[in-house]
């Protein structure tokens, strides 16, 4: 059994395509997965499973609207192992989420796209924004205080944004202790 946490995009966003994270449990358990457990309400999934990612990529999107009432246009399944999403902590530029209070850190990840193509919808405001491609993943850093000012949410203007998800790097850490404490318990 290998660990995996899942990012579904587009869940409980706005209040469209609500999913009760008891709901959400309760269907991934009822597809077979196991250790199954949710982390808040923006759709992170974490369970244990035989299937290969791209395996449970497909039930899990195929099952989602059939489960639910959702506009499953805009659904989307990432599926990571925990050596994955250690490599995004570990290859995160330097200094990069380490200072919370000064900065609002997010790891945008790629959904069947490369970050050379996601770059190019990025146009960072000089002195509120920064952005890093990764693999599979691109930095991105806002000053907290200029968060307002911040060319951020223009990415939602592009058809690239479909295919990409967002994740606080506070949850995207708290994602990573949890694998970490699912792989900890199995072995």
């Amino acid at each position: 059994m290998t660990a995996y946490v899942l990012l579904l995009r587009g869940i409980n966003v706005g209040g469209k395509n609500k999913i009760p994270m008891a709901e959400l449990r309760g269907f991934l358990g009822d597809l077979g997965f196991e250790d199954v457990a949710t982390y808040i309400q923006s759709g992170n999934a974490l369970l244990t499973s035989d299937h290969g990612a791209d395996a449970i990529r497909e039930l899990v999107e195929d099952g989602l609207p059939t489960r639910f009432d959702l506009d499953s246009s805009i659904i989307k399944v990432l599926v990571l192992s925990a050596a994955q999403l250690r490599a995004v902590e570990t290859n995160k530029p330097e200094g990069f989420g380490d200072e919370p209070d000064k900065y609002h850190s997010d790891a945008i990840f790629m959904m069947g796209i490369g970050v050379d193509e996601a770059m190019a919808v990025f146009n960072p405001r000089e002195g509120v924004d920064a952005v890093w491609p990764g693999d599979g993943v691109i930095y991105s850093r806002r000053v907290t205080a200029l968060r307002t000012k911040s060319r951020l949410s223009a990415i939602i203007e592009s058809p690239l944004y479909k295919s990409m998800t967002i994740r606080s790097w506070s949850t995207t850490t708290k994602l990573l202790s949890r694998i970490d404490d699912i792989d900890a318990a199995r072995t």
